[in-house]
């Protein structure tokens, strides 16, 4: 565990140094754009297509599904809390709530899965994702970023979910898999190639997305009950919770782990569009990230 987050930390520290350095002129935001996009629109719902239509659904997906959405709704449930009791301005209690409930179940959490336990984990991370934590994120997670933000968008919420090309990968392999259709293998070979270029290009541009000017000393105090839900408890409600679901035993530790991933970075986003308080969503995201070089291995030692 400890050597693969190794690796990846050094893929994610190309991204970061791309920030810096800007190589043929090409600034960080941009190049993120443009990986980001191409994994978005081609290489993930490949990947979507090629785990999701052999992978063993139905029931199993059931289950992912209440796992995640209870483990998120006790980040967001615990986190208002916390920022209610401490009386945090509204811009600054929107965008801790959104850091601390919904985490980089897929950017991260997806490579390490991957190389930690093999390739059949990917599916625990993808099921996560699509069934849980990605429709809360743009219904409930929309909702209250409109409510402590400034709503400019007349765009009703789950439309921009229900559009995505990994949702609609994600149905499409789901009804194939339910209906079993068999995959011809020059296609599924098609997505397996396009498939390998999605966990170097995730961490390399969640690198390109790590701000360090976000890093003031003065948002440390207010992001430390984030950091403190996002990377211990929510996790810890996850494995008491899985015990009283009918998982199979080798999925619930990669699915606990994948729970206890930092922040979530898209949520910067919607930080953006709806004017929460950006800069200390990034310095959740960064230090977020960082402590979880440190928090996953003892995760994973405990699981």
């Amino acid at each position: 565990m400890t050597t693969t987050l190794i690796q990846m930390a050094f893929i994610m520290g190309c991204g970061m140094a791309w920030r810096y350095l800007a190589p043929a002129g090409l600034s960080a935001e941009h190049t993120r754009t443009v990986l980001t996009t191409v994994v978005y629109y081609l290489f993930l719902p490949a990947m979507v297509l090629e785990v999701l239509w052999k992978a063993d659904l139905g029931m199993q997906s059931f289950q992912f599904s209440i796992l995640g959405v209870s483990a998120v709704l006790f980040g967001l449930a615990l986190t208002w809390w916390v920022t209610t009791a401490l009386r945090y301005s509204k811009v600054k209690k929107g965008a801790l709530i959104l850091a601390a409930g919904f985490p980089n179940v897929t950017y991260l959490g997806l490579p390490v899965l991957e190389q930690t336990y093999g390739s059949w984990a990917r599916s625990v991370a993808i099921q996560l994702d699509f069934f849980a934590a990605g429709p809360l994120l743009f219904t409930l997670g929309i909702i209250i970023a409109r409510f402590y933000g400034k709503d400019e968008s007349r765009r009703q919420p789950m439309y921009a979910f229900l559009s995505t090309p990994p949702f609609l990968a994600a149905i499409t392999a789901t009804c194939l898999n339910q209906f079993e259709v068999p995959a011809p293998d020059w296609l599924f070979g098609v997505f397996e190639q396009l498939s390998t270029a999605v966990v170097p290009m995730m961490l390399f541009s969640l690198g390109l997305a790590l701000r360090w000017q976000s890093m003031s000393p003065r948002n440390a105090p207010f992001i430390i009950p984030a950091l403190m839900v996002k990377l211990a408890l929510m996790p810890l409600a996850a494995w008491l919770l899985i015990d009283f679901l009918p998982f199979e035993e080798k999925y619930k530790a990669p699915a606990i782990l994948d729970l206890a991933m930092p922040c979530m970075v898209l949520g910067i986003v919607f930080c953006d569009r709806y004017k929460l308080d950006a800069s200390l969503y990034a310095m959740a995201v960064t230090v977020s990230t960082l402590l979880s070089l440190i928090t996953l291995p003892y995760w994973h030692q405990l699981l």
